[in-house]
């Protein structure tokens, strides 16, 4: 019998790799570097997380209606209000916080006179319900929209107001602390 001469097979481990072709080192690198792009942008344009998300249901004139998610509590809507006083007070521009000028004409701001109001129940946001209110003819819209009152941001020429629950009548007591109090009135610089 006549033996054939084996030639050397090796093994598996030790063959040498192949290169990877260019156009696959190009897909891998598009791959890894989209999803690194997504990551970066995700990361740059991540919420706010120190006030609860909101947003602007309806705006007329000086007033402004907002609404938060309905399981919204008092302690995370005051920080809503601590942010519009800080803008208030550094720059009286509202515009990234989603808020149209409320006095455009105005050649002394853009922003010199505005009333936010803050609502768990985003019905009570509606254009509709905030004409209807300010126009103060319909006295169940009014003590409706004044009971469903989460929080308030008021600013002017002369000061800025914040208070946390439903408007009430007359002052604040103790007895209407429990769920309706002022949390801060600035008197502001007519120099700035």
């Amino acid at each position: 019998m006549h033996e054939q001469p084996s030639t050397p097979t090796i093994p598996p481990a030790s063959r040498p790799k192949k290169p990877l072709d260019t156009v696959v080192k190009l897909a891998l690198m598009v791959f890894f570097g989209s999803f690194a792009l997504i990551w970066g942008g995700m990361y740059l344009s991540r919420p706010d997380r120190s006030i609860p998300p909101y947003s602007i249901g309806s705006q007329e004139g000086t007033a402004v209606a907002v609404h938060v998610p309905p399981w919204t509590s008092d302690p995370e809507i005051e920080p809503l209000i601590e942010r519009f006083r800080k803008v208030g007070r550094e720059t009286r521009n509202f515009g990234p916080m989603k808020i149209r000028p409320t006095t455009p004409d105005d050649p002394q701001g853009r922003y010199r006179r505005m009333t936010i109001y803050i609502f768990t129940h985003d019905a009570w946001a509606e254009g509709d319900i905030l004409h209807r209110y300010l126009g103060g003819e319909d006295k169940e819209i009014r003590e409706g929209f004044e009971k469903a009152l989460r929080g308030l941001y008021r600013i002017d020429e002369r000061e800025a107001e914040g208070r946390i629950g439903p408007l009430v009548e007359g002052r604040d007591s103790v007895a209407t602390a429990a769920y309706s109090r002022r949390l801060f009135k600035d008197t502001i610089d007519p120099g700035s």
